[in-house]
C-alpha cells in the first residue's frame, strides 16, 4: 500500500455545534452541509464530541423522542482517540479498529483540524489499488506516463 499520512486523506471542513444547542439544529445543519457527522462544541469552543446519524436514529427514533426538545450534546458520542495530521495512515485505521469507530477527528493541540472517515478511507484505497495496478502491468511509472494519451489507432 503507498504510505502516506492523515492529512494527505482527510477531510478538511470541519463542522461544530455547541453542545447545548437543540438536536433539530444539528440535523438541520447537517441537511444543509451534506455530512454525516457534526463535532460538538463547549462554550469555549473546544470540541467534547460527535454526533452522527447512527446517534439519531438510536438515541432519538428509536426512543420516540421529540427532536427539537433534545439537546445535542446529550445524544452525542464521547472522542475516544484522535491522530495528528502527521500520523500514518495505517495508525490511524488501526485505531479506528481498535475503538470501532467510523469517523476519526484530526486534531493539532486542542484544535479540530480534519477528520477521517470510512469514505475518505474507501477513495484512498481505490486510488491506490489502481496506482498499484497500473504500475504492476507495466515497467515503471515512466512507461505508464509515456503512454497516457497516445491511443493506438488500428
Amino acid at each position: 500500500m503507498v504510505a502516506g499520512v492523515v492529512r494527505d486523506i482527510m477531510t478538511k471542513e470541519i463542522v461544530t455545534i455547541n453542545a447545548d444547542r437543540s438536536a433539530l439544529e444539528a440535523a438541520k445543519l447537517m441537511t444543509e452541509k451534506g455530512i454525516s457527522s457534526v463535532f460538538i462544541v463547549d462554550r469555549d469552543g473546544n470540541p467534547v464530541g460527535i454526533v452522527s446519524e447512527r446517534d439519531f436514529i438510536k438515541k432519538i427514533c428509536a426512543k420516540e423522542l421529540v427532536i427539537s426538545q433534545v439537546k445535542v450534546g446529550d445524544i452525542m458520542s464521547k472522542i475516544l482517540t484522535t491522530a495528528g495530521p502527521e500520523t500514518a495512515i495505517e495508525v490511524a485505521v488501526q485505531r479506528m479498529v481498535n475503538h470501532k469507530i467510523r469517523r476519526l477527528p484530526i486534531m493539532e493541540g486542542n484544535k479540530i483540524v480534519g477528520i477521517i472517515t470510512v469514505t475518505d478511507l474507501a477513495k484512498h484505497l481505490r486510488t491506490t489499488l489502481l496506482l498499484e495496478g497500473a504500475l504492476r502491468d507495466t515497467e515503471s511509472i515512466d512507461d505508464v506516463i509515456a503512454t497516457m494519451g497516445h491511443d493506438e489507432k488500428h
